[in-house]
């Protein structure tokens, strides 16, 4: 249940007039750069081979789940259409459709790229979260702007999730799920949360070789559940250049430990189906799960990250979201880069774009804007040097 509007009046008015939001020294957090024996890696070869490796295998079996392969060996891609478009762009559909030993799944791609470009241009997948519909041009107004981004000149896609599994609790008997699962399932079987990353880095696999596209610069997008799904993506996934967290909250940017907002006990309860059954384990006990948010976002290093928070969001816990891009800034230190750059919380309607991991806060609600769209696209105009 989402905290009554009366209750955020305190949080919207903070956040309004005070624009000293520290980093908050008190909350005890795993450390991010240490290996199994507790110590900290001191170079980025250590992290990538002693620590990264050992901080996924946390996610996947506390968290996440594991999944149960990467590429399927049978599978094909398919351009199905190409439509009359608005000037200036080039429309078309896509089939990803691949077997397992439980059947045949597809997931549905709509890619729009702007006709002009004379070479490949950077590129934003969208996990689309809400109604199939949004994928037609002009419907999806401010959530997914195809018409807007091409004009900044960048291509765009979008599918659905639910093309890749039903957003709903049936016992995984649906879905990728009941295509590749095989057998009984393990406390640390994949949820659809990892489903949808999954299906997210099957698509990056036919963006990198599809012509028009820079293969070097293709982001993964994600609004909500879509932004928990983007991170894990982009956090398993080194081929994605840009992963970018729109409001994401608990079990996607913001810090569990902080236990504001939507809470972990919270998340299992209204949705069991998006996580491993270890996960349930910590429902209420926070300070024992080895692992914390700001590791996720660390494991997207030295790669580009952004995470996008709403004023009026506090189930999603704007200042937890902060507070991770601030921890997770260590793991790009370690390679000699900037991760965010500042320790206070930008004033409601600010942001920072100088270092690897890129933030905003702006006015409003729960949502994907055009405003955010307009943020992201000046953070990689910013770090891609188009």
């Amino acid at each position: 249940m989402r905290i009554d509007s009366f209750r955020l009046l305190p949080l919207i008015a903070m956040l309004s007039t005070a624009p000293a939001m520290r980093a908050e020294e008190k909350l005890e957090l795993p450390e991010i750069l240490a290996d199994e024996s507790g110590r900290k890696a001191e170079n980025a070869a250590e992290w990538r081979e002693k620590v990264r490796p050992r901080t996924l295998d946390l996610f996947r079996e506390h968290v996440y789940g594991r999944s149960p392969l990467q590429d399927p060996s049978l599978a094909e891609w398919k351009i199905t259409a190409l439509h009359d478009a608005p000037s200036g762009l080039k429309v078309s559909d896509g089939d990803y459709r691949f077997t397992g030993p439980g059947g045949e799944g597809r997931i549905k791609v709509r890619i729009v790229l702007p006709a002009s470009a004379e070479k490949p241009v950077p590129f934003f997948l969208l996990i689309n979260n809400r109604s199939p519909v949004l994928a037609d041009l002009g419907t999806a107004q401010g959530f997914w702007p195809a018409e807007a981004i091409a004009k900044r000149g960048y291509g765009t896609a979008i599918f659905h999730i639910a093309d890749v599994d039903p957003d709903k609790a049936e016992g995984f008997k649906d879905g990728v799920h009941a295509i590749f699962d095989r057998g009984k399932r393990k406390p640390d079987s994949w949820g659809t949360i990892a489903a949808w990353s999954w299906g997210a880095s099957r698509i990056v696999s036919v963006l990198r070789e599809s012509p028009g596209i820079d293969p070097e610069r293709i982001a993964v997008v994600g609004h909500s559940r879509g932004g928990k799904a983007a991170l894990w993506c982009g956090a398993q996934d080194e081929r994605v250049g840009l992963t970018i967290s729109n409001e994401s909250g608990c079990t996607g940017a913001a810090l569990s430990r902080r236990i504001h907002g939507e809470t972990i006990a919270d998340i299992n309860k209204s949705f069991p189906h998006w996580f491993c059954e270890n996960y349930k384990r910590y429902d209420g006990k926070e300070a024992e799960l080895p692992v914390d948010q700001h590791q996720l976002i660390g494991l997207l290093a030295p790669r580009l990250t952004y995470v996008a928070s709403a004023a009026e969001d506090d189930w999603a816990d704007p200042e937890g979201e902060f507070l991770a891009c601030v921890h997770a800034t260590p793991a790009y230190r370690i390679f000699d880069l900037p991760g965010l750059t500042g320790e206070t919380m930008p004033e409601v309607g600010g942001h920072l774009h100088e270092g690897r991991i890129g933030y905003h806060i702006r006015p409003g609600k729960h949502d994907l804007t055009a405003e955010d769209w307009g943020l992201f696209m000046d953070f990689a105009d910013r770090h891609w040097k188009r």
